[in-house]
């Protein structure tokens, strides 16, 4: 994969995932994108089917056609393919996640600074300079 498949590659979108499909990889797509089992997606298109048959026909085709196969490396580590799906299916408990990150890595930062603009500081280094 070239680094302009890399670009328009994009963790949030939606694909369709041949690698655990049975027909095209659209209902597993659709499960890794929501973060659920792929019998769950599977079971609700054969519900859809025998409910609204044409309708579930259509649609699946038209995805099948339309949506883009996944990359093979769309995710370097499982925690980045997690931190994705929660990003889809929880976005605000995602952000609220990363602003507290971001504040404890603020304090422990300013925590330094303090720490390094500190006379004592200066003064140790300035002995250890000697």
């Amino acid at each position: 994969m070239n680094r302009d498949d890399l670009r328009r590659s994009s963790p949030s979108r939606l694909y369709r995932n041949t690698e655990a499909g049975v027909l095209r990889g659209v209902c597993a797509g659709v499960a890794d994108y929501f973060g659920v089992d792929t019998w769950i997606v599977r079971a609700l298109t054969l519900l859809c089917l025998f409910l609204f048959f044409f309708p579930t026909v259509v649609i699946y085709l038209i995805a099948g056609v339309l949506l883009p196969e996944a990359p093979k490396r769309l995710y370097e580590t499982k925690d980045e393919e997690h931190f994705w799906r929660d990003v889809r299916t929880a976005p605000a408990q995602t952000f609220s996640n990363l602003r507290h990150k971001f504040r404890e890595l603020e304090k422990r930062l300013r925590g330094l600074e303090a720490a390094v603009t500190s006379r004592e500081f200066r003064l140790n280094r300035e002995i250890n300079d000697l």
